[in-house]
């Protein structure tokens, strides 16, 4: 039988090595409501999304290779046109922004793409990834039968095509694009848009069809999207979706793995089994094409969050987690899937499915082919209880909310609940700060910041570019993003007789504002802060007699990208801006105030890699929990090759540089709820984004992703600009390492696939469970079992216990049969371990180490 098993895995292996690289030949991808054809040949494909901006070209083939490594044969990305046409006409397709060379570097590993040009894209993207001076043409209106908005997308979308057409990308040409989207769940806010929306919708097909990429097109959440585009769908699950047309394939191009993290908010988190029990129920259903969002979510540098307040780090839980480190047992849980789905591919594509109830919420779905090779899904999606259902003459044990595969209509290969891949524990190991340090003896000295200098941010006007104007100014349509920073100042003049003092020459100030943030000074002197989207802000003032200054610092958190008509919602200070006394109020908000955009830093450059040093104040003691404070240090980079990050406790809110590059905006003082999260969250039932939540009374985040590529050998530097004030001696660096990797296997689980297997011809014989370790990298090797027990463990990866039924060999078994390699693979059966506890089903836990 282990011959059988060889043999067919080389089978498939070179089956599977033949259809990654037939992009290299494909002619025109085609369809029909079964599949994709590329080449001819129907295809299942396993889609991820990774976004270029959200990591660096450093990372791209290590990331994609991760992907591949994992079963998918396609990346999916957006193309951001803020990021490639900050200004009308200058293009800037540079480093992150290399569109050519990332579709290049997914082309190298043998993997399809997915081309999604928008060019709206959501994305939790600053501006939805509009650039913000297609605001400031005339007659414009987004996303709707307007000329002037169609002229500039159907530009841009032309140019971007152009680009890939010009490299011989599309797979029409022998590249790797196999689909291209327009538009972006404009289904989702069409009604809004009124009887120009449909006009729209039908331009933007025809637009994107007439470009003659040879390639199919997509319009996600477009139930009216025309023929020939393809409509899909976006969501947590989407089994239940059907295309709009008999001719089109079921196509799914968002499964969201987790959810985005807001400042302020808990860490969203979505476990595997109902993300795998979303996926198989999909195929199960008819599905042909499917894609996560995310596979890798990466970071949001510089000013690229949206929102407002979403978060530096995109993370998103997805099965590679934001530093590139693979997250198991997610990614490991849906290797297997995909495995299991790509032996039923010939099946699943060549006919439609037979739907067998088997009782209340059983069911099975069998494929055939016409040779008669049969696939079948069996499904429980029950929430409350394991079934027993008898099909095809066997009886099967179904878990409740999971899915079974059997290839070959006998035997599971594939349940969704039952995990037989590794999990693995990912540890911030700090450098430089001894109250945080896991390990001091691995500290790197070369990693110490040196001493900080400083510059103070002037409190209100200080440009030679500020004016005047009546009235409050709208914030994003004065400052057009340029910068996150709006300056509103006013003078006073007070005697002490005015009706708006209430004693002692006190009043009180009352704003209103759009938000994001609000910073209030008086004279110089800061009064309070305060965040939000509808701000109303009081402070009790003391005036002195003669002039008095109030200056208010409005400063956004990523522009609105999602929703009818977002690209019209404000920020800033809209008023009214009053002053209350007891007999009466003085409104300043049709006064004339002074404006500034932007911060006199910003101006002079304090972050670039070559600031003036001598602007730089250099003193034994720098100013702390100070508002408006320029800090600048330099330090040496880690050793080694893992992953960086920055702890900016200590911190308020800011934004950071390394070495001129800006790692985007730091806010570790906003904190989530102290309530709404659990030590467990269930994966059975509907899946919501605030399901399951984590880091209750938390900074929403704590560590800033420095991908090393930022860094150079021997000195760099970082600027930080501190908004609301904090100690940057507390700041720390780390680096993130997996610090265990782990397996908890029950002797009744089926044996995870090692090796791609065709559809079986007869059952197994003694089928065993198996647990595999693996390190995280190649050169590693396994070093320390730091906990083994076969028979009933309890507990999770780090925190494992020994239950009252323990084999005293196990430890020295798992030693055996793992110290020293990179990889081993444990049979998980008492003829291996002795039986400590006859006719008790157990389980093998093991913990270890790599290095």
């Amino acid at each position: 039988m282990a011959r059988f098993f060889f043999l067919v895995a080389v089978v498939v292996v070179i089956q599977l090595l033949c259809a990654r690289d037939l992009f290299s030949m494909a002619g025109n991808v085609t369809y029909n409501h079964r599949a994709l054809f590329i080449d001819g040949k129907p295809r299942v494909l396993i889609s991820g999304s990774i976004h270029y901006p959200r990591s660096t070209p450093e990372m791209w083939p290590d990331l994609i290779q991760k992907s591949k490594d994992g079963g998918l044969d396609v990346v999916e990305t957006y193309v951001f046109w803020n990021l490639h046409e900050p200004v009308r006409n200058q293009y800037d397709f540079e480093g992150r922004k290399d569109l050519v060379r990332f579709v290049k570097t997914v082309a190298e590993a043998g993997l399809y793409v997915h081309l999604r040009i928008g060019p709206y894209v959501c994305a939790e993207w600053n501006y939805g990834g509009f650039p913000l001076w297609l605001h400031f043409i005339p007659g414009i209106k987004f996303r709707t039968d307007n000329e002037p908005f169609k002229v500039e997308m159907q530009r841009f979308t032309e140019k971007i095509v152009s680009m890939m057409q010009q490299e011989k990308l599309y797979a029409s040409q022998g590249g790797p694009i196999i689909l291209s989207q327009i538009e972006n769940e404009y289904g989702n806010v069409e009604w809004a848009y009124g009887a120009a929306a449909k006009p729209y919708v039908n331009w933007a097909a025809s637009m994107a069809a007439s470009l003659d990429t040879g390639v199919p097109w997509v319009m996600c959440q477009q139930d009216d999207a025309p023929d020939p585009i393809i409509n899909t769908c976006n969501g947590f699950y989407c089994d239940q979706f059907e295309p709009n047309s008999a001719n089109k394939p079921k196509m799914w191009t968002e499964n969201w793995s987790g959810w985005f993290l807001s400042f302020g908010g808990r860490v969203p988190y979505r476990p595997v089994e109902d993300l795998a029990f979303s996926v198989a129920r999909f195929f199960q259903l008819g599905g042909t094409f499917q894609n996560y969002y995310m596979y890798h979510g990466g970071t949001n540098f510089a000013h690229a969050s949206g929102g407002p307040f979403i978060a530096t780090s995109y993370d998103y839980d997805a099965p590679i987690d934001e530093y590139g480190i693979i997250r198991q047992p997610k990614w490991g849980h849906l290797k297997d899937l995909h495995k299991a789905i790509k032996i039923c591919e010939e099946a699943l594509v060549a006919a439609d499915p037979t739907n067998i109830t088997l009782g209340a919420n059983l069911e099975a779905h069998v494929y055939k082919t016409a040779s008669g090779r049969c696939a079948a899904f069996l499904a429980n999606i029950g929430t409350q209880s394991e079934a027993t259902v008898t099909f095809n003459g066997k009886n099967y044990l179904l878990p409740a909310w999971s899915v079974s595969i059997l290839p070959d209509c006998q035997n599971v290969v594939f349940n969704t609940a039952q995990i037989n891949s590794q999990t693995t524990t990912v540890e911030a190991l700090y450098l430089n700060s001894e109250t945080k340090a896991l390990d001091q003896s691995n500290a790197s000295s070369s990693a110490l910041l040196s001493d900080w200098t400083f510059v103070n941010e002037p409190v209100g006007i200080s440009k030679s570019n500020a004016y005047k104007r009546i009235g409050l100014l709208e914030q994003i349509n004065t400052t057009a993003d340029s910068s996150d920073y709006l300056w509103y100042s006013i003078s006073i003049e007070v005697s002490g007789n005015e009706s708006f003092l209430t004693s002692h020459m006190q009043s009180n100030l009352h704003v209103e504002s759009l938000g994001h943030v609000l910073h209030v000074f008086v004279n110089g002197n800061p009064l309070g802060s305060t965040t939000g989207t509808k701000i109303t802000f009081d402070v009790p003032i003391l005036f002195t007699p003669g002039s008095n200054k109030i200056d208010l610092l409005s400063a956004t958190v990523g522009l609105q990208n999602y929703g009818a008509f977002f690209d019209l919602t404000g920020a800033g200070i809209t008023g009214p801006v009053q002053l209350r006394g007891q007999n009466g109020t003085r409104d300043l908000s049709s006064e004339e105030w002074t404006y500034q955009v932007g911060l006199k830093g910003e101006e002079s450059g304090l972050y670039g890699k070559y600031a003036d040093s001598a602007k730089w104040i250099s003193l034994p003691s720098i100013p702390k929990n100070q508002p408006l404070v320029w800090y600048k240090t330099s330090f040496g980079a880690p050793e080694g090759n893992d992953p960086i990050a920055i702890d900016f406790t200590g911190m308020g809110k800011g934004e950071a540089w390394i070495n001129g590059q800006s790692i985007g905006r730091y806010w570790p003082t906003n904190t989530a709820p102290a309530n709404g999260c659990s030590d467990s969250c269930s994966y059975r039932g509907t899946f919501k984004s605030d399901k399951c939540q984590k880091n209750c009374g938390k900074p929403s985040q704590q560590l800033y992703h420095l991908p090393r590529s930022m860094t150079q050998p021997g000195s760099n530097t970082l600027v930080l600009f501190e908004e609301v004030g904090g100690d940057p001696d507390q700041i720390s660096f780390a680096v993130k390492q997996v610090a265990s990797i782990c397996g908890h296997v029950s002797e009744l689980h089926p044996a995870p696939m090692l090796e791609p297997r065709l559809p079986l011809t007869k059952a197994p014989v003694n089928s065993t469970a198996v647990l595999k370790l693996e390190c995280a990298y190649p050169n590693q090797h396994i070093s320390f079992i730091k906990f083994a027990s076969f028979g009933t463990p309890s507990g999770k990866c780090g925190g494992f216990s020994h239950g009252r039924c323990s084999s005293t060999r196990a430890l020295d078994v798992v030693k055996q049969e793992c110290l020293g390699s990179n990889s081993c693979v444990i049979n998980v059966s008492p003829n291996k371990f002795g039986d400590p506890c006859k006719k008790v089903i157990k389980s093998l836990a093991v913990e270890a180490s790599c290095s």
